[in-house]
């Protein structure tokens, strides 16, 4: 289940293999994802890095559940979440740097699976920019226009 805000960001997922989603904007998306799941899911991933976001995946999870917080959040910021959640609802809240991935025998991995079809890099793709574009880079991130964008620094 994918989470967003922009309609044509919920497109991009659905095409590298989001079997459903849900627009933030227009839905309450935690009671969403409880409605879908019958309860909530086993492992809910903030890639934003945003203080409602982490705390949107939190209540997302279900019993059980474990929220990974991939997105990087400003130094400093706090996140809150229900204390009881934790040792009542046996819930986890977890970091990940890079993926927690080990570089040297995941990426021959991650390069296969791109060769092969089964990672979809150019499909999340949506500019490409050179460094002296990066104003407008920013601007079209603020606008939430696109998925992601690459630099070229050449």
């Amino acid at each position: 289940i994918s989470v967003d805000v922009t309609a044509d960001k919920l497109e991009t997922a659905r095409s590298v293999g989001a079997t459903d989603t849900v627009n933030g904007a227009e839905t309450d998306a935690v009671a969403a994802i409880h409605e879908m799941t019958k309860g909530g899911v086993d492992y809910a991933f903030e890639c934003i890095g945003l203080k409602a976001t982490c705390e949107q995946a939190w209540a997302a999870s279900k019993l059980g559940g474990t929220t990974v917080i991939v997105g990087m959040m400003p130094f400093g910021e706090k996140i809150e979440i229900p204390g009881y959640e934790v040792f009542m609802m046996e819930k986890r809240l977890q970091g990940s740097m890079m993926g927690s991935n080990s570089f040297r025998v995941d990426m021959p991995r991650y390069v296969d699976m791109y060769l092969d079809g089964r990672l979809m890099l150019d499909e999340m793709i949506s500019s490409h920019i050179h460094l002296d574009q990066i104003n407008e880079g920013y601007e079209q991130m603020r606008q939430r226009v696109g998925a992601r964008t690459v630099i070229d620094f050449s």
